[in-house]
């Protein structure tokens, strides 16, 4: 009953209750807040017990870094004259370490830096960068005057030389080898072998007496000049000491670049100074002290200048090194518990937000279905989004009703034109007014094709919509079809005075033809709605061309004319049932508005695409994108 039928808002009142438990809002909460305990707890539980550990972990590797930066860049002086090309070495080792890096004069004229110019530099320098004068350099082999063993200068052996000392070496090798003693082969930074054991194994006095023939542990003519060189620059200071100048040079080992020794005095020569004996031991010190100065002046040349080191953590200041305390370990928790607290808060907040959309849903989708209600869509998350699809289900469900109704409107009034037509021809004959000539018979049967013209389209329609339209498939040439379609069409045209031509082109093949997996007779009933339809709108002397052509998997077809065209507002609405480009049209000239729709459920039924472009006064152009088929006998 009328009556009976429920009021507006009556829902609202009778809405189901949610339990207070089972709220949204509320498992949201508590969720939240045993996550953010357990988090927090977890959290300051661990930076408490780690944090200390970390931090003394982190200075240990700090301090090899620094270690290494400092051996990377000693060995680079060691190497070159000048900072002129170290930029490249202060970036790589920034990268790899993460330390700010610069180098300095001893007045602080920057030298090379890998933070951004005009970054102030630390309060103190890390280290002196002096590769004739250093204590840190931690690699085997390192010299007891503290002078960095890859400074080589003028005692670098030419190839020359290094290939002759190579065949000694290997000479000494292989006589070890025949008393069952494994030895390896290196060089020194100047390029002079060294042949040493494999392991801890003592070689024994007659193996080194039969393979030490000395010859190894010659000085070659360019570290033999560079000895001379030596001792003339040690020459006053040896005076000076009161030693004799000419005093030969242990070579032994202690060359630069070949191990950690300098080259020192016979220790058996004594010289009278100040008339006294000068006892052996002290004689060699004083000799050594003359040699170290003298060699540190000799290689100064080839050594970069002396540097000042600065290093920091990013862009300034030292990595941080202290040990969590009491006091520390208070704010950790203090900044828990204060993370807890903003986590209450924030997910209190965020809840609410979150609810209240869902509220408006559920409002919303409680009205009734003919007011079509819609909801504000006011974040962009899942909510917002669950929204926007409300709202787009809305607006369709609208739209479909409207539809509907100017559906049913279209269908009876197509209906009842050519019924209407019918029945007044029919009366006026009942009542003798016309006489039933051939004319009139022709009139009549005019208009019952309409009809029939109308329902056979609404019975395609309807049959495609709820998919019971059969599809007979078959491989078909496409220039047949085309030339099929136009025959059928060609009277028409003419009598329009429209020139109608058809093009196909073809492909590599057995026959050259290209082929469509379609139904025949379907797919001239698509392709002859599109021809009527740009027949009917194409000016006399106009043209309409049927194409075709192959794209892959697929074959397009186009039917092209050069008349009237659509308009941009128009063109989203020419495969609407019933809608016509130009409303003053009747159905003898503008169709029924069914024959641009079953072209597209035809098209969509036999899995493929039609789109109508156009451009108002040059002409219109629909076209069909089809799946392909294999020509009979390509297998």
């Amino acid at each position: 009953m009328i009556g009976a039928r429920t009021r507006p808002g009556r829902t609202s009142r009778t809405r189901t209750r949610i339990p207070l438990r089972k709220r949204l809002l509320v498992r949201l909460l508590i969720a939240s807040v045993l996550i953010a305990v357990c988090s927090v707890a977890a959290t300051a539980w661990l930076a408490v017990t780690t944090t200390t550990r970390a931090l003394r972990e982190e200075q240990a590797r700090s301090l090899a870094d620094d270690m290494d930066i400092l051996a990377r860049l000693s060995g680079y002086a060691a190497t070159h004259p000048d900072w002129k090309g170290v930029e490249a070495t202060l970036r790589d080792l920034s990268a790899r370490t993460g330390r700010r890096i610069a180098l300095t004069t001893a007045v602080r004229t920057p030298l090379a830096d890998s933070a951004p110019r005009g970054t102030p530099l630390p309060p103190r320098a890390a280290a002196t960068v002096d590769p004739l004068r250093t204590d840190t350099y931690s690699e085997p082999g390192a010299q007891l005057s503290g002078t960095d063993p890859r400074v080589v200068g003028p005692y670098r052996l030419t190839a020359i030389e290094r290939t002759k000392l190579d065949a000694v070496a290997r000479d000494r090798q292989k006589c070890l080898s025949h008393y069952g003693i494994d030895t390896t082969v290196t060089h020194t930074p100047s390029g002079r072998p060294v042949v040493a054991t494999t392991d801890s194994t003592a070689v024994s006095a007659y193996a080194l007496e039969e393979c030490g023939d000395g010859r190894l542990d010659t000085p070659a003519p360019t570290e033999e000049k560079a000895l001379t060189a030596l001792q003339g620059r040690a020459g006053g200071c040896l005076t000076r000491a009161g030693l004799d100048p000419d005093t030969p040079l242990l070579f032994g080992t202690g060359l630069p670049g070949t191990s950690g020794r300098t080259p020192t005095p016979a220790p058996t020569f004594v010289k009278v100074r100040g008339g006294r004996d000068v006892d052996g031991k002290e004689a060699v010190r004083a000799a050594q002290t003359c040699l170290e100065t003298a060699r540190r002046d000799q290689l100064d040349p080839y050594v970069a200048p002396v540097a000042e080191l600065f290093l920091g953590v990013g862009e300034s200041g030292a990595a941080p090194r202290w040990v969590m305390s009491p006091a520390n370990k208070a704010k950790v928790v203090g900044a828990a518990g204060l993370v807890l607290a903003v986590t209450v808060a924030v997910t209190a907040v965020v809840a609410t937000r979150l609810v209240r959309p869902l509220r408006a849903l559920t409002e919303a989708a409680q009205q009734p279905p003919d007011r079509h209600v819609r909801v504000p869509v006011t974040t962009r998350d899942e909510t917002g989004i669950l929204a926007e699809a409300f709202n787009d289900l809305a607006e369709r469900r609208e739209r479909l009703e409207a539809q509907r109704k100017a559906f049913v409107s279209d269908v009876a009034h197509e209906l009842r034109s050519p019924l209407t037509n019918i029945r007044g021809w029919l009366e006026v004959t009942r009542d003798g007014l016309v006489e039933p000539d051939t004319e009139l018979l022709g009139a009549l049967h005019e208009e019952a094709l309409i009809l029939q013209r109308v329902i056979d389209d609404l019975r395609d329609l309807a049959a495609a919509d709820a998919g019971t339209l059969r599809l007979h498939r078959e491989p078909v040439p496409v220039e047949d079809l085309l030339a099929q379609v136009a025959a059928a069409h060609r009277v028409a045209a003419d009598a329009a005075g429209v020139r109608l031509r058809t093009m196909a082109e073809t492909e590599t093949g057995k026959d050259g033809a290209v082929w469509l997996d379609a139904d025949p007779v379907r797919l001239r009933q698509a392709l002859g709605n599109l021809v009527t339809n740009a027949v009917r709108h194409t000016p006399p002397d106009g043209t309409v061309t049927l194409t075709a052509r192959g794209d892959g998997e697929h074959v397009v077809l186009e039917v092209a004319d050069t008349g009237t065209g659509i308009s941009a507002e128009d063109l989203p609405h020419v495969f609407e049932r019933f809608w016509r480009a130009e409303k003053s049209r009747s159905r003898r000239t503008g169709g029924s508005g069914l024959g641009l729709p079953i072209v597209r459920q035809l098209t969509d039924a036999h899995g493929g695409t039609a789109r109508a472009t156009s451009t108002p006064g040059e002409g219109s152009v629909f076209t069909l994108r089809l799946p392909a088929a294999k020509a009979p006998g390509d297998g």
